[in-house]
């Protein structure tokens, strides 16, 4: 996916992560994460929220309740003194909910059957968290016991708990039935209904003495609310402000329709709102890690939206061009026309030797990719007069691509890490050990991505398109400017192995192709860089298995020397990059292909519940048949969500031309889904319905004024 402490040692540590693990990126394969942005808690697979923080305790490091960048609470455990609690079950309900179930072992028991149990329920809205704690008898004795909650916090920035270092804990005072932590403009309460029978700020812990009758339950409400003075940096959406439609799928393949509901929960909880323009909503990258405006992210999330609706898309791109760049500052590598990296409420000191500003521009590929949006928005039916109030911004965010990312005035857009402590890879794939070549050497900087020649490439033809749809000067220029690139790509980027052409993941310092094979090939593919001969070559590269894992596409071929499973970017598997390979593949002319790769998806999905996580371990179907985590993973994440939604689309083969009049509908590898329902999908403002039943005829409800172009099935 993104960004920040990538460029670090990705060595880490265990979900039980003690004093040892100091320094170590925590492990989150096995937590549940409840959220809703800007707030999110991490807790242990039974509900214990028990972060580690510098008194000695072990936990799970990452634990806690987070509001808007910082932790909250690193610690909210629940004890019954003198007995142990047994988990039973824990489970995800939604995104912002979680129930789980424990046994108090032994309390009124008389049979091996267990009599007493805790049932803890967690919600979570913005700034608060809400625990509910019922303890149930329905043993047949009389009984007496204490329930201890402990509380505690470091009050952490994120970067310092993604980083693995511990703080030292903040000491809690009371204030009435309640605990108060605050340091700086940060501050957070917690409080309970009914009241603790004893209250201990020094232990922070809340102690309730209860007795239940045979049949009887006891309940306690938590809650925990956490602001930052100010207010937040980027607000949660009122509730009933749904950028999108909802969709809803019923096909013969239940994984699908379960992995496109789960996205669509988790992805309603992921939205944030510009506060210079509430109205303007954007998808937040993911969490824990990067719950907040990324411009990589947010624009490529809208973009695999756009069949659900242009409203998204809109805020993101409005929230974008307000911050585009309009300086040239080294520090923060901001330049005119240039759409941001990220933005966060305070400088992130990660190390020595890495730290990022509150409003960061090290990305090459966002500014190509807000114009692609842009246009692609227009043909999916946003308003001319919203398209037209951002052509400014288009044609600055063009000019930076001619003036400013091709700095080096070969043709091509690249980037170089000014500052000395930013990301050293600033495109996707922006690990510090990312790009390589085949025998593993790293390859220095400035660097050209080969996907961002083909980002560059769409945005010049479509930012043409949209020059001349509205009048203004310059489309010619841009074409022939596309052409040029395309043509230098073919000279420059091809190399050859045993089997034949391919693209160079990039061209190094000195200009030179580097040759490993990535899924970067997917990323080219239905943006018009490429021939139909040259789109074939990729398509058998991406089927081949050095790529196409089983479960998804490698990000580096299994064949190269730097190729590990575990690899941040060098093998292992992210959904949003197999999505845009199956889309590509799709726009190429390449369903068979695509289909695989989807297939891939889905068998991965059913193996994290639904909820892809941002990536996991390459290690593939032949060899295992459920993916690894990869343990330090966002999940939820907006792109991985959104895939769902572009590999939607890839099946039925929808695209769209609003301005043109038309609609497509080319369902090309159905059949493995078929009969399939989809409702929720919307162009040109409307309502779109598709259904293709088990013989493959197809059924569409389109808004009026739109012709339908309809291909590859039998179709009615």
């Amino acid at each position: 996916m993104d960004t920040t402490v990538k460029t670090h040692d990705m060595t880490n540590s265990g979900t039980g992560a003690g004093p040892s693990a100091e320094g170590l990126q925590p492990f989150l394969h096995d937590a549940c994460v409840t959220l809703y942005a800007p707030s999110f808690a991490i807790s242990q697979a039974d509900g214990q929220i028990d972060g580690a923080v510098a008194d000695g305790r072990t936990g799970g490091f990452a634990d806690g309740f987070y509001h808007g960048d910082s932790r909250a609470l690193a610690r909210l455990t629940v004890a019954a003194d003198g007995i142990a609690i047994a988990p039973v079950r824990g489970t995800l309900e939604g995104a912002d909910r979680a129930a789980f179930r424990g046994v108090l072992r032994g309390l009124g028991e008389e049979t091996p059957d267990p009599a007493v149990t805790l049932h803890r329920r967690r919600r979570i809205t913005p700034g608060r968290l809400d625990e509910t704690l019922e303890v149930t008898n329905a043993g047949r004795r009389h009984v007496r016991f204490r329930l201890i909650v402990t509380a505690g916090t470091d009050l952490a920035p994120i970067e310092r708990v993604k980083s693995g270092h511990t703080q030292s804990p903040v000491a809690a005072t009371a204030t009435g039935d309640g605990l108060d932590w605050s340091r700086d403009t940060f501050a957070v309460r917690l409080t309970s209904t009914p009241g603790p029978t004893a209250l201990d700020p020094a232990a922070g812990r809340l102690e309730y003495d209860i007795e239940l009758a045979p049949g009887s339950s006891w309940t306690v409400a938590l809650h925990c609310d956490a602001t930052h003075e100010g207010g937040d940096q980027f607000p949660a959406p009122v509730a009933d402000s749904l950028p999108w439609r909802t969709p809803a799928l019923r096909s013969a393949d239940r994984r699908f329709d379960h992995w496109l509901s789960q996205s669509a929960a988790d992805l309603d909880r992921l939205r944030l709102t510009d506060p210079e323009q509430p109205a303007d909503q954007f998808l937040a990258a993911g969490a824990p890690w990067f719950l907040t405006l990324f411009g990589r992210d947010s624009l490529w999330a809208a973009r695999m939206l756009l069949p659900l609706g242009t409203e998204l898309a809109a805020g993101t791109l409005r929230t974008l061009a307000r911050r585009q760049g309009a300086k040239t500052d080294r520090e923060t590598e901001e330049q005119p026309g240039k759409i941001l990296h990220e933005v966060r409420r305070a400088t992130q000191n990660f190390n020595e030797s890495f730290a990022l500003p509150p409003s960061y521009y090290g990305t090459v590929d966002a500014t190509p990719l807000w114009i692609t949006l842009l246009h692609d928005s227009w043909r999916w039916g946003l308003a001319p007069e919203q398209v037209e109030a951002l052509l400014p911004h288009a044609e600055s965010a063009l000019a930076w691509m001619r003036d400013h990312g091709d700095a080096g005035g070969d043709g091509f857009l690249k980037y170089i890490d000014h500052t000395g402590r930013g990301l050293a890879n600033q495109g996707w794939k922006d690990s510090g050990d990312s790009i390589r070549y085949r025998d593993g050497r790293l390859a220095a900087a400035p660097i050209a991505l080969c996907e961002v020649q083909a980002y560059a490439y769409e945005a010049a033809r479509g930012g043409a398109d949209l020059l001349r749809a509205f009048g203004r000067p310059g489309a010619d220029r841009w074409e022939e400017w596309a052409e040029r690139l395309r043509d230098r790509f073919r000279k420059h980027f091809w190399v050859e192995d045993e089997h034949g052409p391919y693209p160079a993941v990039a061209l190094d310092r000195e200009k030179r192709p580097v040759d490993s094979v990535t899924s970067g090939f997917g990323h080219l593919l239905g943006t018009g860089l490429l021939d139909h001969e040259e789109s074939a070559l990729l398509a058998a590269r991406l089927s081949a298995p050095d790529l196409d894992s089983g479960h998804g596409l490698r990000t580096l071929s299994s064949d190269s020397v730097a190729y590990n499973p575990y690899g941040y970017h060098i093998g292992s598997i992210w959904p949003h990059d197999t999505a845009i390979a199956v889309h590509g593949l799709v726009r190429a002319g390449f369903p068979e292909a695509a289909a695989s790769l989807s297939e891939g998806l889905l068998t991965a999905s059913a193996a994290f519940d639904a909820r892809l996580p941002e990536l996991f371990a390459g290690h593939g179907a032949a060899t295992d048949v459920r993916p690894s985590p990869y343990p330090a993973s966002c999940r939820p994440q907006a792109w991985a969500a959104a895939s769902s939604v572009m590999v939607l689309q890839s099946v039925l083969g929808l695209s769209a031309d609003v301005p043109g009049g038309t609609l497509t509908v080319a369902p090309g590898f159905a059949d493995a889904y078929r009969p399939l329902t989809v409702e929720g999908l919307e162009v040109a403002g409307e309502r779109l319905e598709i259904s293709v039943a088990a013989d493959g005829t197809a059924h569409i409800e389109a808004p009026k004024g739109l012709a339908v172009k309809r291909q590859h099935t039998k179709l009615r």
